[in-house]
């Protein structure tokens, strides 16, 4: 009876086909370990496991947003209080060694040291399907630009007069020309004809990639619209800078306690950087670098299109701040903004829910 009135913590080591977990109880003491399936079937036994040395207060999870997400809705859908946990740092790495057992008891002495607070996203709403839909837009672009640039790189060392014959032509008549090239399969040991045919195939892949890049960007745009107006509606906010943002913040508000926090998560918050008779700050290097990017986006559009920030530039260029500074402390100003914005929008979702 003892045992089971006892509070234990537990931890788990995430991979892609199993989870390897931990128990520890108050006092750091290790109670056992055990590897399971990463399935559903896995997870309850997991979680049978873990109450059967006690009353589980919380668990530390390593990759909440990766091979960790499954375990994370399962365990905080069984009530269980779930906290992120970062891998440890190399110099602990070193003293301790490297394995499951291992990793699994440092996240559960992580939650219990206080080392390891971070809410994980819970993934269940309408902020999770944005970040879908913006994952996979950004990859049909990338692969978009990847085949722009190969077909450019082949038109420059094709033979003649196929390379004068596209070269000089806009995008559009470009893409439309190596679509109609001829394909003659029986004659592709000629340079001539397999760069032709090569061209053709990149034309296809970009017309391809160009059209789920249209659909899924109208798709993104409206699904942003609808669940964060407020959002959209600041200056500078576009689809996919709100997407990046609100993907940053994720589908629970009760991550961003204030707007500090949300300032730490997004690497605008300023660090000291003082040294003597030097009073600075610098940039925080932590944090979500695509929503600092997206941060970064919304003061470039306002430094060209918003009077009130060309003044605070002017008025603290006055003062002795350098354009880098001034960009730093405009993101933290912009960080103010968003938080208002994002828990209006959570709140009306939650309403209307």
């Amino acid at each position: 009876m003892a045992g089971r009135r006892r509070h234990v913590i537990g931890g788990v080591d995430t991979h892609g086909k199993t989870h390897h977990a931990a128990v520890i109880d108050r006092t750091g003491r290790v109670l056992g370990d055990q590897e399971f399936r990463a399935t559903t079937a896995g997870y309850q036994q997991l979680l049978v496991w873990l109450n059967s040395f006690g009353r589980v207060s919380e668990v530390g999870i390593e990759g909440t947003g990766s091979y960790g997400a499954g375990l994370t809705r399962h365990l905080a859908g069984a009530g269980i209080t779930v906290v992120e946990v970062d891998r440890p740092d190399r110099a602990q790495r070193r003293r301790q060694g490297k394995s499951d057992p291992i990793d699994a008891i440092a996240a559960a002495r992580a939650v219990l040291s206080g080392r390891a607070t971070a809410t994980p996203k819970l993934r269940t709403g309408p902020v999770e399907a944005v970040r879908v839909l913006q994952v996979t837009r950004r990859g049909a672009v990338k692969a978009r630009t990847a085949a722009l640039n190969q077909l450019r790189a082949i038109i420059v060392t094709a033979p003649e007069p196929l390379r004068g014959q596209l070269s000089g032509l806009t995008p559009a008549a470009l893409l439309a020309a190596c679509r109609d090239l001829p394909v003659e399969e029986d004659r592709l040991h000629d340079p001539a004809q397999a760069v032709a045919t090569a061209l053709r195939a990149l034309a296809e892949r970009i017309v391809a990639l160009t059209t789920e890049t249209t659909q899924l960007s109208g798709w993104l745009s409206a699904l942003v619209a609808t669940t964060a107006p407020r959002l959209t509606a600041m200056l500078g906010v576009g689809p996919e800078v709100a997407a990046q943002l609100l993907a940053t913040a994720g589908d629970n508000p009760d991550r961003l306690h204030s707007e500090a926090a949300l300032a730490r998560l997004t690497g605008a918050a300023p660090l000291p950087a003082s040294s003597g008779r030097t009073d600075r700050h610098r940039l925080s290097r932590s944090g979500d670098r695509q929503a600092n990017k997206a941060l970064y986006t919304i003061v470039l559009t306002r430094l060209r299109y918003d009077p009130r920030t060309r003044a605070y530039v002017q008025r603290r260029t006055q003062q002795g701040l350098t354009i880098k500074e001034i960009i730093r402390c405009l993101k933290r100003y912009i960080v103010r903004e968003v938080y208002q914005a994002l828990i209006a929008d959570f709140k009306a979702l939650a309403a209307a829910a």
